[in-house]
């Protein structure tokens, strides 16, 4: 493929030859935003072109704000690896990846800049409405890839992003009380809180045991909706937030 016309309108197009047809029948019906966890825009840009790598993503936003478009959405990019969410394991095939240019925790993680805010919401506004995505399905990677994956992080604007129409989320419930779930504690509470994330979508196993693969879990809950403590205890007021969004989903969210 030597070129095609960007699905978004003020894309800027550089091919990527890491792409493939998206698998039986699948279509986008989720947006999936990572960091690029490089030290400069140009660089992960490059990567992201490079056969070598084997690695892409339909779009790459600069801190400037420049969008560009390396996959057509109609393909299916290498930006997930392996992932699930809500029972579905080909992440890649049922999604759009957004790359968004920040060093990461590595070298050096800081604020996102507002232009480059305002640019991701304006894309993902135009991939919502041209694949019908629903909010809850706007996802960080480390929503889908658990334990080994922890962008957008925990400075990425989520709230930003849903007060400009795109997303999933509710105000954070304040920190108060003392009741806390933690690792090696066991019961129904355990078995209430891993039904609620494998409600929400988290790729958790309900056994009743808060093992680390809970703890794990739970810092990816906490990265992406209670982002001012991401320690992997269940606390009040995790377990609180996480029952107002589930509340907050639409009623046939499991037919």
């Amino acid at each position: 493929m030597s070129g095609f016309l960007p699905d978004h309108p003020h894309a800027e197009v550089r091919v990527s030859p890491n792409f493939g047809q998206r698998r039986d029948g699948m279509k986008p019906d989720m947006i999936v935003l990572h960091y690029t966890g490089m030290e400069t825009g140009d660089s992960a840009e490059a990567w992201l072109c490079n056969p070598e790598s084997e690695v892409s993503s339909h779009y790459l936003v600069h801190e400037d704000g420049r969008v560009v478009q390396m996959v057509r959405e109609s393909d299916r990019a290498w930006h997930a690896g392996k992932s699930s969410w809500r029972g579905e394991t080909d992440i890649n095939s049922c999604s759009v990846g957004i790359e968004i240019v920040n060093p990461g925790h590595t070298l050096g993680y800081r604020d996102f800049p507002e232009k480059q805010i305002e640019a991701v919401a304006a894309l993902c506004r135009g991939i919502i409405e041209r694949h019908a995505i629903v909010p809850e399905r706007v996802l960080g990677h480390s929503d889908v890839a658990l334990g080994r994956k922890i962008d957008p992080g925990e400075r990425f604007p989520w709230r930003v992003l849903f007060h400009a129409g795109v997303g999933h989320w509710v105000a954070p419930s304040p920190r108060r009380g003392q009741h806390t779930l933690r690792i090696g504690d066991a019961g129904d509470a355990v078995e209430e809180l891993q039904s609620m994330l494998a409600l929400y979508g988290y790729g958790v196993e309900i056994t009743g045991l808060f093992d680390r693969q809970t703890e794990v879990t739970v810092q990816a809950f906490q990265r992406h909706y209670r982002t001012r403590c991401v320690d992997g205890v269940a606390d009040a007021s995790t377990l609180s937030t996480l029952r107002r969004l589930l509340a907050a989903l639409p009623i046939d969210v499991d037919e």
